[in-house]
């Protein structure tokens, strides 16, 4: 049993671990950020057109069921919304991250020495061969 907590540990202390639990706070953040977008900025317009402020209201009623395909369309508008937000937010990311990463040009190789060098090159070689 102690083997089993000292491998929880292990893994509850790792890096990946501890980047996901910084990801979902951020997540959730961000998530009360673009609902707020969504339902305060975005909704107000698309009650001018549509005459609802929300799609959440819009109902079916069959007998006693009620259908509520508002709150389907309102959550497929807010997940469009939220994916659009999170796409732009990962380009930019990617675009300063590439900035980054692009290391500088490596300097040009020296040319090839001339036929002349190699023989002088190799003239004194034989020379301090000599000495």
């Amino acid at each position: 049993m102690k083997k089993f907590f000292e491998e929880f540990k292990a893994f509850a202390m790792r890096g990946n671990v501890l980047d996901l639990a910084v990801g979902v706070i951020i997540g959730t953040a961000f998530s009360a950020i673009t609902n707020s977008l969504i339902n305060d900025i975005f909704m107000p317009f698309i009650g001018i057109i549509v005459g609802e402020a929300s799609f959440a209201n819009l109902t079916l009623e069959i007998g006693d069921a009620v259908i509520r395909y508002g709150a389907f369309i309102q959550a497929v508008f807010n997940f469009i919304i939220m994916a659009f937000a999170v796409f732009c937010i990962v380009k930019l990311f990617n675009a300063m991250h590439k900035k980054k990463d692009e290391a500088p040009a490596a300097p040009p190789a020296p040319p090839e020495p001339s036929k002349e060098e190699v023989l002088l090159t190799e003239i004194r070689d034989l020379l301090a061969q000599k000495k």
